[in-house]
């Protein structure tokens, strides 16, 4: 028996549009509930996130019951990381500021089976092949597995093209508040000149066959971004929604208060 089908993978490879929200809360309780409302993806934050390996794991077993598909965004593309949450039942991670063609390079090992990479096979012990259920898991992995790469500063959009030359690198995916900060513009990612280089990366991006992506929480952002080729498309985090929903609602009652 193969692997479950990845149909965030397949998505992008059609140029499907697909809108997602982060999860920043590290609750299993509060990603049930975010799986509830549609989005097509949500990423489990491990870099910025409260999280841990064992949360990670808890929020991927809720949210398979949900229509979302479940993203992991690493700490740091470490290899033992990247195993971690592939055997944790990961099927599409999300790996912050990657700067060269090497790390490129490195990662797509890392999530690959031997010979063409690195990833441990210890497959029959992990909730990724249903404990052994999944007789063919080893064979049929890799091609089910979505790597998605961020490039985030100055380094790596200077190294975009060679990354984007790497077969097993499916998306890359722009950070618009590091590149900002990188070039000057701290907590201003709509700066013109962080806009002009974010929307040119994105058109790079799909011209080179690579599903590009973009967290966004500004709509005329989100429309230029997704004009400019983009797919992948966080357009939230709960973090956020609960934060600005929060403020918001005491902003109207205390100003009855005078």
């Amino acid at each position: 028996m193969p692997v479950q089908p990845n149909p965030f993978k397949r998505a992008l490879q059609n140029g499907q549009l697909q809108f997602g929200c982060w999860l920043g809360l590290g609750d299993t309780f509060s990603a049930e509930l975010m799986g509830t409302a549609g989005f097509d993806w949500m990423v489990i934050d491990g870099e910025h996130g409260p999280n841990d390996l064992r949360s990670i794991l808890a929020q991927l077993q809720v949210l398979e019951a949900s229509d979302s598909h479940a993203v992991v965004r690493l700490p740091v593309g470490e290899t033992y990381m990247l195993k971690q949450v592939l055997d944790a039942g990961a099927q599409t991670v999300l790996v912050p500021m990657v700067e060269s063609a090497e790390q490129a390079r490195q990662l797509v090992r890392d999530v690959s089976y031997p010979p063409h990479g690195d990833r441990g096979v210890g497959y029959a012990l992990t909730r990724a092949s249903r404990f052994s259920q999944i007789k063919d898991y080893g064979k049929t992995a890799d091609e089910q597995i979505c790597l998605l790469v961020q490039v985030e500063n100055k380094k790596g959009i200077a190294a975009l093209d060679e990354i984007l030359a790497f077969d097993g690198v499916d998306g890359v995916f722009i950070g618009p508040a590091d590149l900002a900060a990188d070039m000057g513009h701290m907590g201003n990612s709509l700066h013109p000149d962080v806009q002009a280089v974010i929307m040119d990366a994105l058109r790079r991006i799909r011209a080179a066959g690579k599903a590009p992506g973009i967290l966004s929480t500004h709509d005329p952002m989100t429309n230029e971004a997704i004009e400019a080729g983009a797919l992948f498309v966080a357009v939230g985090a709960d973090v956020l929604i609960l934060s600005h929903g929060a403020q918001a609602l005491t902003a109207k009652w205390k100003a009855q208060k005078g």
